[in-house]
C-alpha cells in the first residue's frame, strides 16, 4: 500500500485531532470579529492554493468578505506598496519553508495586515513571519503528493469560517466530519480507474466550493498519473473549453449537494448526449451517478469528503498506470520558489 493511500485514509483522524483543540482558530476568529474586514488575501501554491480556494468560497458565501489569492511576485519581486492595513491575510502550507511564502507574509505583516498561517510543521519560518500559527495536526507526510495535509487545510478553513460567523450549527456539522471521512474512504471508485487507465488528457469540473476539489483533483492526476488534466468551473467550461469535448473525451464532474449541483448535473448530462466519457461523482440520491459521494452534516463540507474518495482512486489509478504515487518524477515535497 502506498504512503499516499495510507496518508489519505488517515484524514479522519487528522480532522478529529484538529477538533480536539479549536482554541487557536477560535482566538483568531475573535480577532477577525473585532473590526470590519473589507477584504481578505490568501497566500499559497499548489495543493495549498486549492485549499485557499475553498476558504475563499466559504468566506465569500457565508460571511460576505471578498477574498483574493495574492500573486507572491507582487510582494517579493515587484515589492509593491501593498495597502492592506487592518485587512486579513492567511497563508496555507504543509512545510512552511518556501521562501516566497515567508517573504510575502512578512511583507503583509509589516504593512499592517492581520496575518496567520495554516501550516503542518510546528515552528516553521512561515508561522514566525505571520505571527499567528494555526496547526494542521496532519503529522509527517511522506508522500510527495499531499493528501491528509490538504484535507486538514479544508477542515481548518471551515472551522475558521464557522467560528468567525458564530454559526453553532456549522461547528456541530464539523464535529461529525471525521465519521463522514471514514465513510468516504470506503466508497468504490474503481469504475474511474477502469475508465482513466489509458487516457492522456481530460477535464475535471466543479463549481462553488467544489471547484477547489476539481482543481486539486486535476493537479493530482498530473502529479501521480501523468494525465494532462485541467480544472474548470461548469460555467467556464461552456465557453472556450467546450471546443475540446467531443466523442469519448474524458470528463470527471464533481456534483456534491448545494446550489451549484443542478447546473453541474445538467452539464454532465449534456456532455453524455454529445458522446463524451463522463464520470459523474454525486450523492446517492442522483440516480445516474457513476461515482458515489458521501454526504456530510452540511453541504458546504461535502467537498472535503469528496476529495478523499478521489484520493483513494488516484492512488489506485497511479498503480494501474505503472507509476509510484509517492514519488512523482521531477517533483519534491518542498518546492523552494522565490
Amino acid at each position: 500500500m502506498s504512503n499516499m493511500l495510507n496518508e489519505a485514509l488517515a484524514s479522519a483522524g487528522v480532522v478529529a485531532a484538529q477538533l480536539a483543540d479549536t482554541s487557536p482558530v477560535e482566538a483568531l476568529a475573535r480577532r477577525l470579529d473585532e473590526a470590519p474586514r473589507h477584504v481578505a488575501l490568501t497566500v499559497a501554491r499548489g495543493s495549498s492554493d486549492h485549499a485557499a480556494s475553498y476558504f475563499a468560497s466559504l468566506t465569500m458565501s457565508r460571511i460576505g468578505v471578498p477574498v483574493a489569492s495574492l500573486p507572491m511576485s507582487i510582494a517579493t519581486l515587484q515589492q509593491a506598496p501593498l495597502r492592506v492595513r487592518d485587512q486579513f491575510a492567511l497563508a496555507f502550507s504543509q512545510s512552511g519553508r518556501s521562501p516566497d511564502l515567508v517573504a510575502t507574509m512578512r511583507a503583509l505583516h509589516d504593512a499592517g495586515a492581520l496575518t496567520a498561517a495554516a501550516v503542518n510543521v510546528p515552528g516553521s519560518p512561515l508561522a514566525a513571519a505571520a505571527g499567528i500559527e494555526l496547526p494542521l495536526h496532519a503529522g509527517p507526510e511522506l508522500s510527495v503528493a499531499a493528501t491528509k495535509s490538504y484535507i486538514a487545510m479544508l477542515a481548518l478553513s471551515a472551522q475558521l469560517v464557522a467560528f468567525w460567523q458564530r454559526d453553532a450549527a456549522f461547528v456541530d456539522a464539523l464535529r461529525a466530519l471525521p465519521d463522514a471521512l471514514e465513510r468516504a474512504g470506503r466508497l468504490d471508485w474503481s469504475k474511474a480507474v477502469d475508465e482513466l487507465r489509458d487516457v492522456s488528457q481530460m477535464i475535471v469540473i466543479g463549481r462553488g466550493a467544489g471547484l477547489a476539489i476539481a482543481q486539486e483533483a486535476a493537479l493530482k492526476l498530473k502529479e501521480t498519473s501523468g494525465i494532462q488534466a485541467e480544472a474548470f468551473s461548469s460555467a467556464e467550461v461552456r465557453h472556450g473549453p467546450m471546443e475540446l469535448i467531443g466523442r469519448d473525451y474524458p470528463l470527471l464532474v464533481f456534483a456534491p449537494r448545494g446550489p451549484e449541483q443542478a447546473g453541474l448535473l445538467e452539464l454532465a448530462r449534456d456532455m453524455q448526449k454529445r458522446g463524451a466519457s463522463v464520470l459523474l461523482a454525486a450523492p446517492p440520491d442522483v440516480a445516474d451517478a457513476m461515482l458515489p459521494l458521501a454526504p456530510t452534516a452540511d453541504p458546504a463540507l461535502d467537498p472535503v469528503a469528496a476529495i478523499l474518495s478521489f484520493y483513494v482512486m488516484a492512488a489506485a489509478l497511479a498503480a494501474a498506470r505503472g507509476r509510484n504515487p509517492d514519488e512523482p518524477r521531477y517533483l519534491h515535497k518542498v518546492t523552494e520558489t522565490h
